[in-house]
């Protein structure tokens, strides 16, 4: 028999004894862990106030006294500072858990640290002590002494203070964050300013005139009249360029815009005394040939041209009763000797205004032997651009007697440019975005660039203030003014809930608004129209139209350009839309006009020469354009890269419209009618869409067959041709299948 095994039960462990209650000081010391940093921070604090104190003796102790002698004897004066610095960080570990009303960067303490270790060493240097005076406490004490003396053996005196200096002038940098390119910018700003001041202190000496005939002096922008003259041989040089002010203030720009010395400077070439001598006496002289008294009595000196004023005299005519009188020359007869000027001159192209706005002469406008470069610099640094105060502010170039002009692109408020191939029109575009985004964050500006030839604007792909990319095809450039005219109706809706007005209303009202937020400018160029309007006339000029009539309120600004001025691309209602024109070289007296409603363009020289109409001027203004090479165009784009490096581009917002669009192409316009009237009715028929819409049955029953394809009415019942909708008010089927298509 066997015997079963006994199951032994588990033993059990005997149950720890209850632990007693935490005595009163525990429970204090517990209280206080998590409160360590913050106490012992306070510590920090109490300890260097308490050294702060005993250093100049306002309190003593024995251990204090010892204490505090050390410290003078390693830090000298530096002991001040140093326990200073470490009571603020005591006050700060103090107060982690408060939301502080600062923010101290890395880059700040090091450029502290940097000042005490570069202030020590130039201390001993200053005073010239000895190491029995860094023990006594002298100087930056036995550091000072320690930093100073090894370079001292090394490399002199002279070089040591000169490293010291310039360390000390990199930890304040960092301690106010002022960047490499500030310290730049800030030495440029000194070295214009010093060079203004010798300037006026001492005026660069002229040039003596050639001849009694050549007497050149400086004058105002206001002719002298003839009978002020010593003689009919002198003539006034007027150089209206000189009398700039010093423009913008380059100190109050954001951080985030790229800073003026990435520009280029410009070389002005001035013509010499004997060239303007010997022109004005060819005009002079060529004029009385053909009997027409004249005297150039003012000169005013371009980059690209210079011009005559030339002051009609006056012929004897026998009257009618045989006695002499005095006629004044008609400024017409002037004006038909283009040609023959242009002839003696020995020159290709002679422009000759008349009269010239303002003044009692008849401009001459003789090309200079050297063309002298317009930069944007030279602008941007000028009282005329600083005087817009704007953030469209573009630099359009110097004038006839090389004064800087700038436009607002708000006062405008729209362009239109034109000019043949290589006449510069490309070039004063790049010149208006790189003015724009010099000065704009994209915050503030947006951009929206459309350049079919693909060229020029492809450039500035990848520029934070660039919406999507550069559109390079016609249809897609059709769907960016579609936006463009919604965009325009949104804001203006944004505008009423707000009660403003335009857009710098509104950014004012919504400042401090929960959700609202502000809305940038947005710059439009087109680089040639032409091709938009060969392909899409209906659309592109009905969207233009209507853009120029509306669209400068809510801060949208149009820059559009072409090479072909004709009838077919710039049309009547185009051109009554666009007051502000300008204009480069054009092949014929017929573009002129087309451009610019008189003649004149077709004398420019080409390269930037061009005349600006605008909208509150009389006549057009002859300027010589700005000039940005690629370089400057490249540092510009890889300044605004560096500057936002996390800068997310900015989505393209007319996919979906182009999508839209593009489907409705494919089956027909009226489409998008056809599914309103099927939200609204129970039931519809081709009869009922060829009523409402008022087209053919033909076309209606094709429609009507694009929405039974797309699921929105039901197919018909045997024998009746009434059909059933499927689709409801509030439904976007247009939206649902773009979306499954993108998808």
């Amino acid at each position: 028999m066997t015997r079963k095994p006994t199951t032994r039960s588990p033993k059990t462990e005997p149950s720890p004894p209850p632990q007693p209650p935490p005595t009163w000081d525990e429970k204090f010391i517990n209280s206080l862990i998590p409160w360590r940093v913050e106490i012992g921070g306070i510590v920090l604090f109490a300890f260097a106030m308490i050294t702060l104190l005993a250093l100049p003796g306002l309190t003593e102790a024995g251990w204090l006294t010892a204490w505090t002698r050390l410290l003078r004897q390693v830090f000298g004066w530096g002991a001040y500072p140093l326990f200073f610095i470490l009571a603020a960080v005591g006050l700060h570990i103090a107060i982690r858990k408060v939301k502080r009303p600062y923010n101290i960067q890395a880059s700040q303490i090091v450029g502290l640290e940097l000042l005490l270790l570069t202030a020590l060493p130039l201390s001993h240097l200053v005073t010239n002590s000895n190491l029995s005076d860094a023990y006594r406490g002298l100087g930056g004490g036995l550091v000072g002494w320690a930093l100073s003396e090894p370079l001292l053996e090394l490399i002199g005196p002279l070089l040591t203070s000169l490293l010291y200096a310039i360390l000390l002038i990199w930890g304040f940098a960092l301690l106010v964050n002022y960047s490499w390119l500030d310290m730049l910018e800030t030495l440029n700003r000194l070295a214009i300013a010093l060079r203004r001041w010798a300037e006026k202190i001492a005026p660069p000496a002229r040039e003596p005139a050639a001849t009694p005939a050549a007497e050149i002096e400086q004058a105002t922008a206001v002719p002298l009249p003839q009978s002020h003259l010593p003689n009919p041989n002198n003539l006034i040089i007027i150089d209206d360029s000189a009398s700039q002010d010093e423009g913008v203030d380059w100190q109050r720009r954001d951080k985030r815009l790229p800073p003026i010395t990435l520009l280029e400077e410009g070389a002005p070439a001035a013509m010499s005394p004997a060239e303007i001598d010997e022109k004005k006496r060819i005009i002079e002289e060529t004029l009385a040939d053909f009997q027409i008294p004249a005297t150039v009595t003012e000169i005013r000196r371009g980059p690209a041209i210079t011009q005559f004023g030339v002051e009609p005299g006056y012929v004897e005519k026998v009257g009618p009763e045989g006695d002499l009188k005095q006629q004044k020359i008609r400024i017409g007869q002037i004006a038909s000797l283009r040609r023959d000027l242009a002839l003696a001159l020995a020159v290709t192209r002679l422009r000759i205004e008349a009269p010239v706005p303002g003044r009692g002469v008849v401009g001459v406008e003789v090309p200079n032997a050297e063309i002298s470069i317009v930069r944007l610099r030279a602008i941007l640094e000028a009282d005329a651009f600083a005087k817009i105060k704007s953030p469209l502010g573009v630099a359009l170039g110097q004038d006839v007697s090389g004064v800087p002009l700038a436009v607002d692109l708000a006062t405008l408020p729209h362009l239109l440019i034109a000019g043949t191939t290589g006449s510069g029109k490309s070039v004063c575009i790049n010149a208006f975005v790189s003015c724009l985004v010099f000065n704009n964050p994209p915050d503030k500006l947006n951009l929206i660039m459309i350049d079919p030839k693909k060229v020029e604007l492809i450039r500035f792909n990848g520029l934070p203030h660039l919406i999507g990319k550069v559109e390079v095809e016609a249809d897609r450039a059709v769907g960016v003014l579609r936006w463009l005219t919604a965009e325009m109706d949104r804001r203006y809706e944004l505008f009423t809930m707000v009660g403003a007005r335009n857009l710098n209303g509104y950014n004012g009202r919504v400042a401090r608004h929960p959700t609202l937020k502000k809305l940038p400018y947005l710059a439009v160029f087109i680089d040639e129209l032409a091709d938009l309007m060969h392909m899409y006339p209906g659309d592109v000029e009905r969207t233009l139209c209507r853009l120029a009539q509306m669209a400068r309120a809510t801060g949208i600004h149009l820059i559009v350009a072409t090479q072909r001025p004709s009838t077919d691309v710039i049309t009547g209602l185009i051109k009554a839309n666009f007051p502000a024109r300008l204009s480069f070289s054009v092949a014929s007296g017929t573009d002129s006009r087309v451009i610019l409603d008189t003649v004149g363009a077709e004398q420019l020289l080409g390269k930037g020469d061009m005349l600006f109409q605008s909208p509150d001027a009389a006549g057009p203004v002859r300027v010589q354009g700005v000039f940005v090479s690629d370089n400057e165009i490249e540092r510009i784009v890889d300044h605004w890269h560096a500057a936002m490096p996390d800068f997310a581009p900015i989505p393209t917002p007319w996919e979906t419209l182009i999508a839209k669009h593009a489907l409705l192409d494919e089956t027909d316009q009226l489409l998008e009618q056809a599914i309103e009237i099927a939200q609204k009715q129970d039931t519809i028929s081709s009869s009922m869409l060829q009523r409402r819409l008022r087209i053919g049955y033909p076309r209606a029953a094709r429609i009507m067959e694009h929405l039974y394809e797309m699921g929105l009415v039901e197919d018909p019942q045997t024998g009746g041709k009434t059909r059933k909708s499927l689709v409801e008010e509030g439904d976007n089927p247009l939206e649902e299948i773009l979306s499954d298509q993108q998808e």
